[in-house]
């Protein structure tokens, strides 16, 4: 009975075979991540009578490298930081055990680094104050991590345990027999509901104005909540997480988690303010 409810996921993950080249669903979502991010921001923009040329310095120079460098440093130095250590090349060139696996290895929390740190190097340049970038790029990065959990889905790829719930997908790809948690879908519809509640905040409620760094502390408790929680119906990604009492992706969850919530108290408690010679905030 189980298996004529579950749904069996067997997709090709490569889109076009040009022989040497491979065009993937997964690469084509990375680009789809930053093309609507930057549709997004364009409206923040647009909305704050902000220069064009200031968004293409912001997306272009930092965050668009920074969010590359972040997440793939992130995925080898938190997953499997003993084998890039010893074969520390593999780390920028596109090959894994001397096979070619393009840069598959890509991480979410290191993506979040990098992300943070292209917007302070952002803001010590254009003199913009730090809570403004954050509360703004708090709005695109749900939708972004929604397109690239759509890629892991398409990869058969960071699925959960096995359940018998009809919604269970055998990826039969992956070399599986039993339906498991499609924990793809469940991230995908979490960071599409929390993107709709930031869009409203900031854009119905001018909350980017009015309480700078609420949107930015509701952001990370939100996703990192979702992700800390559905963790916990996901398979681990790499063996030693199985001695672990929660997993790699629960800890490096947690402090955001907080971080979020100490931001949200501090900054409905207290007046920031976000003036700075590009914007019209006070």
């Amino acid at each position: 009975m189980i298996r004529l409810l579950s749904i069996n996921w067997n997709v090709d993950p490569v889109l076009f075979d040009l022989g040497l080249i491979q065009i993937r669903y997964y690469s084509i979502c990375w680009v789809l991540c930053f093309y609507v991010s930057y549709i997004i921001f364009r409206q923040i923009f647009k909305k704050e009578n902000l220069k064009r040329e200031l968004l293409d310095k912001l997306t272009i120079n930092y965050v668009i490298p920074f969010t590359f460098i972040g997440a793939r440093l992130g995925h080898c130095l938190f997953y499997e930081g003993a084998y890039y250590l010893k074969y520390p090349w593999e780390i920028i060139l596109p090959f894994h055990d001397g096979k070619f696996i393009g840069y598959a290895g890509l991480a979410s929390h290191g993506a979040a680094f990098g992300i943070l740190f292209a917007l302070w190097l952002f803001c010590r340049k254009y003199k913009k104050t730090y809570i403004w970038s954050l509360d703004r790029i708090a709005i695109a990065v749900p939708v972004a991590g929604a397109i690239v959990r759509f890629g892991n889905l398409m990869n058969s790829e960071v699925y959960g345990h096995t359940t018998d719930l009809p919604w269970g997908f055998v990826f039969v790809r992956a070399g599986e027999t039993s339906p498991a948690h499609p924990t793809q879908i469940y991230e995908m519809l979490a960071y599409l509901l929390l993107f709709v509640v930031l869009y409203y905040l900031f854009f119905k409620k001018d909350l980017g104005i009015k309480k700078p760094g609420v949107i930015f502390g509701i952001f990370l408790i939100g996703l990192f909540t979702a992700r800390f929680l559905i963790e916990f119906v996901k398979q681990n990604q790499v063996e030693f997480e199985e001695q672990m009492s929660l997993n790699m992706g629960q800890w490096l969850s947690l402090p955001f988690i907080i971080t979020g919530a100490v931001i949200l108290v501090f900054c409905l408690l207290n007046k920031i303010s976000v003036n700075d010679k590009y914007g019209k905030t006070k």
